[in-house]
């Protein structure tokens, strides 16, 4: 089967599963370690002022005390964990943001609508014919990459089958294994996924999976469909400890109760819900009822342009709801908080000694740094790192961070009035290799001249 074949049959039937092996995942590591100076969000809380020293891909140190041994590179920012996306559609943010003609009970109404699949559905199938598998990808994870993220869920592993992306899967293979997965719908008792969700079960069941991503209950509250399919996933025993519902939005206080006693996470996506709905899930509940709530900016169509943005509207949407939340709560909801959902809380979510260093550098604009990153917006970015590889930054700060220039896979950016660098130069040996930014953006707009902007 080709990449392409694979691509679009993925997407027609809501694959999220890796179909290859899992691939390496080396990284263009800076000659030296270096030492970042600003605000830092450290595991026990924020430090006015710290220091993260990052050597060979890890974080080495946090410390409130100066480092001898490295250079130090003043940030006068926040330094903090790289953001977690738990839940979107990566490949279908190259479409711009969509305004819903109506509201509606569920999202089964507007996937059947004449106006989404005129505006997305339609379009995705031209791109999926006319651009090669994983261009898609490579677009959404610079979007990504732009506003903090270094981690997402839900991308389709037919564009990432053979290769590992430049931003992590949080559901496909990471860390040298595959322990989350991810379903679309629920299957229904005929449905040809019925096995797949038995397998997936029976994989938690045996502690072989960590996490379970599932769309669940998703429109409003006392919508039939929503209530019936809610019936259908207790009865199938996939209200578990490892079940991470996305949206949930139709659940009552009750239905989130009964699945806060499961163990079941939640994953809020407010703005596409507000969108689509009028109404969004009950997080306040769910927060009352112990479950670990992570946040996600869906897709560009009815989402939110970032996880910055969407973290102001889940912000705005608590207070509403009665239970607003400390500024360093809402910042776990997109680093430790997310990890744990995800699975991978000892590898992301926290800037710890000897783990992985992925982190982001933003404009400190606030005397409380959690305050701050709550203000933040994709302009306020200064740098990204993943697995310690400088991947995005100021172009004032890249060379003198990450080492020598890596040829023509670092390219020049302008970020909201802001001169930047990206290093799209990560590939997965053996991998066809991905191009850049500005390969893949011409032959998207080619296919398609609407693409939605990264930076807008």
């Amino acid at each position: 089967m080709s990449d392409r074949g694979a691509f679009a049959r993925a997407y027609a039937r809501g694959v999220t599963e890796p179909v290859g092996p899992p691939p390496s995942r080396p990284r263009a590591l800076p000659p030296m370690p270096f030492a970042l100076h600003g605000a830092v969000i450290a595991p026990d809380g924020a430090w006015s002022s710290g220091y993260v020293t990052v050597a060979q891909g890890v974080v080495d140190a946090v410390s409130r005390r100066k480092p001898t041994s490295v250079p130090v590179h003043e940030t006068d920012g926040v330094i903090l964990p790289g953001l977690l996306d738990l839940h979107g559609h990566p490949e279908f943010n190259v479409f711009a943001a969509w305004e819903p003609p109506k509201l509606y009970a569920n999202r089964y109404r507007w996937r059947a609508s004449d106006a989404y699949h005129a505006l997305v559905r339609d379009p995705q199938n031209v791109l999926l014919t006319q651009v090669p598998a994983g261009t898609q990808t490579r677009y959404a994870e610079v979007r990504a990459l732009v506003g903090g993220v270094t981690g997402i869920q839900g991308a389709s592993a037919a564009s990432t089958a053979t290769r590992e992306p430049l931003v992590r899967n949080l559901d496909l293979w990471a860390f040298g294994a595959h322990r989350a997965r991810a379903m679309i719908d629920l299957p229904s008792a005929s449905s040809r996924d019925m096995p797949r969700l038995r397998t997936v079960l029976a994989g938690v069941a045996a502690g072989e999976v960590d996490a379970f991503y599932l769309h669940l209950a998703e429109g409003v509250r006392g919508d039939e469909r929503s209530a019936s399919e809610f019936t259908r996933f207790l009865d199938l025993g996939a209200a578990t400890a490892a079940t991470n519902i996305i949206h949930g939005s139709a659940l009552s206080a009750d239905d989130l109760r009964t699945v806060a006693a499961a163990g079941c996470r939640l994953v809020w996506s407010p703005q596409s819900n507000l969108r689509l709905y009028g109404e969004t899930t009950l997080a306040s509940v769910a927060l009352d009822a112990g479950m670990p709530v992570a946040l996600g900016a869906d897709w560009l169509p009815s989402g939110s342009t970032s996880l910055l943005a969407e973290l102001k509207v889940a912000r705005r949407e608590l207070a509403r709801q009665g239970r607003p939340l400390p500024a360093a709560e809402l910042v776990a909801m997109v680093t430790s908080v997310a990890a744990r959902v995800a699975g991978l809380e000892a590898h992301l979510g926290s800037l710890s000694a000897g783990r992985p260093a992925d982190l982001v550098v933003l404009e400190r604009h606030h005397a409380d740094p959690y305050e701050s990153v709550c203000l933040a917006d994709p302009s306020w970015v200064e740098l990204v790192c993943i697995g310690g590889d400088v991947t995005y930054g100021r172009a004032d700060w890249f060379d003198a961070l990450s080492g020598a220039a890596r040829g023509s896979t670092i390219e020049p950016l302008t970020a909201w009035g802001k001169p930047m660098l990206l290093d799209t130069g990560f590939q997965s040996p053996g991998a066809d290799p991905t191009p850049g930014l500005s390969v893949v953006r011409g032959l998207l707009t080619a296919a398609y001249p609407a693409v939605g902007p990264i930076f807008a």
